[in-house]
């Protein structure tokens, strides 16, 4: 009888340890994750293009009126047909990240 009434209480206090999960502390996603940002056109993607592809596409070159390197329109109309002319894998990789992003 002792045994079962020692086993009750025990039983009776520990019911009181016990963490919900209403008790838990939830995360918030926003600190978890940190935010994606787009690559800047003006500092990080048109001087790629700046040094693979002028003068020609630049102001002034033969091909300018018809595709100027120096607009993101441009960049994001042609996509990776760019890449016939940008060979170095991390530029490739960051003018992607420029593509993908909204």
């Amino acid at each position: 009888m002792r045994a079962l009434l020692s086993l009750m209480l025990l039983t009776i206090s520990l019911q009181g340890c016990q963490i919900t999960d209403s008790d838990a502390p939830e995360a918030d996603m926003n600190t978890l994750i940190p935010p994606i940002t787009k690559p800047d056109f003006a500092t990080e993607i048109k001087p790629i293009f700046q040094a693979r592809c002028q003068p020609c596409h630049f102001q002034g070159g033969k091909v300018y009126d018809k595709m100027p390197f120096d607009k993101a329109e441009t960049i994001t109309r042609l996509g990776t047909k760019l890449f016939t002319r940008i060979k170095d894998e991390k530029e490739q990789r960051l003018i992607r990240e420029f593509l993908d992003q909204p």
